[in-house]
């Protein structure tokens, strides 16, 4: 597997051709603060979700009156990057539409991904392109799984603080469809001590109301300031026993239960304009 390892003073990262996604995420002490990949569990560590979040009825999508396959999350996760742009503290790795791409999805795009080291902050960004004559819909989100507990934060509460101190209704998955009744909000004044039991029922949804931003911290040890851009809808989502807890920021969610397959019609989608780009972003700072 080809990576590029990006460094500064402060933290390394190293990236994979497949996916463009992150492998490890470690400060100069050699703690790795990003999920092992542990096959028992999940092997993935940081997807990139394109051209679509969560899962379609029947994992098929459709455009106009055509009906595509469609997996969980998209294709970007499996797909080989190009790596395009490498320099000491930052790496750019691209996918572009192909063949293969449009038996799934019929437009013509790019996908640049960019990993770029700010001190003890990571920042992602993903910079959609559509080289298309017709508007784009899609879904886009990232999926970072970060270590739990965190390095130095062993046997100690863990806990998740919204900057906006606000109660998100909470939604679950059906079948890997959303539920579109809300829930009590498992927020109080902002703020959620972690608990594996909340994940017996798979991701806790927050589509609106969780602002951009939120401290992931241990009671007494280190923490990671969390932030996003662009990005309306938030997940929390682990398996339960597993070393870590996805932080993921979306545009756009699954299908509802009960919903339509076509790919603009499901929450929250974005729609792009022929030539026409659109940027997102998540900063992680790495504290302790």
């Amino acid at each position: 597997m080809q990576l590029t390892r990006i460094s500064n003073s402060d933290l390394t990262v190293d990236v994979a051709a497949l996916g463009a996604e992150m492998q490890s995420l470690s400060t100069r002490d050699g703690r790795n603060w990003l999920w092992s990949g542990d096959a028992t569990y999940w092997t993935g560590r940081s997807p990139i979700l394109f051209p679509m979040v969560g899962r379609a009825p029947m994992d098929v999508i459709s455009v106009g009156d055509k009906r595509y396959q469609m997996g969980q999350h998209g294709f970007a996760r499996r797909s080989a990057f190009t790596l395009i742009e490498e320099w000491r503290e930052r790496c750019t790795y691209r996918l572009e539409s192909s063949e293969a791409t449009k038996a799934m999805f019929p437009f013509d795009f790019r996908l640049d991904i960019e990993h770029r080291l700010e001190g003890r902050a990571l920042v992602v960004t993903a910079r959609v392109t559509n080289l298309d004559h017709e508007i784009m819909p899609y879904g886009i989100g990232f999926h970072p799984a970060f270590a739990w507990p965190l390095p130095g934060g062993e046997g100690q509460r863990h806990s998740v603080t919204l900057d906006n101190g606000a109660n998100p209704d909470l939604f679950r998955l059906s079948g890997g469809l959303v539920d579109p009744q809300p829930l009590p909000s498992p927020f109080e004044d902002g703020a959620m001590v972690l608990n594996h039991g909340y994940f017996e029922k798979d991701a806790m949804l927050f589509p609106d109301g969780a602002g951009a931003g939120l401290t992931y911290k241990s009671e007494n040890g280190p923490s990671i300031r969390f932030t996003w851009d662009n990005l309306p809808n938030f997940a929390l989502w682990t398996k339960p026993g597993a070393g870590f807890i996805c932080l993921e920021p979306w545009q756009g969610t699954a299908a509802e239960v009960g919903g339509s397959d076509a790919l603009d019609q499901r929450p929250y989608t974005a729609l792009l304009g022929p030539g026409a780009a659109a940027q997102y972003s998540f900063t992680a700072n790495l504290v302790g």
